[in-house]
């Protein structure tokens, strides 16, 4: 499913247009992705949870080459499925 076929989903299932759909799946988006530069957690009870790890940096290896490289530290986004959506995939 594409971000299209979200919307059209939730226009459908809310019974309101398509319009309103996506301007509420960015408001949530954006709400969580600005949650998540703060390092906050995001926890939608029965759905998951969305939080930041911090990877450390590492000594990598350039596959064509062989070389050694330095990655460096960065932080990740990480989801964690709730116990509902675990369920309902089963």
């Amino acid at each position: 499913m594409n971000k299209k076929e979200l919307v059209e989903s939730i226009a459908g299932a809310a019974d309101i247009s398509k319009a309103s759909a996506e301007k509420a799946l960015n408001g949530a988006l954006s709400a969580i992705a600005d949650a998540l530069k703060k390092s906050d957690k995001v926890t939608l009870v029965g759905f998951g949870t969305f939080s930041v790890s911090k990877r450390d940096a590492r000594q990598g290896r350039n596959p064509q080459t062989g070389d050694t490289i330095k990655i460096p530290a960065k932080k990740v986004a990480k989801f964690k499925a709730g116990s509902k959506l675990s369920e309902a995939i089963n």
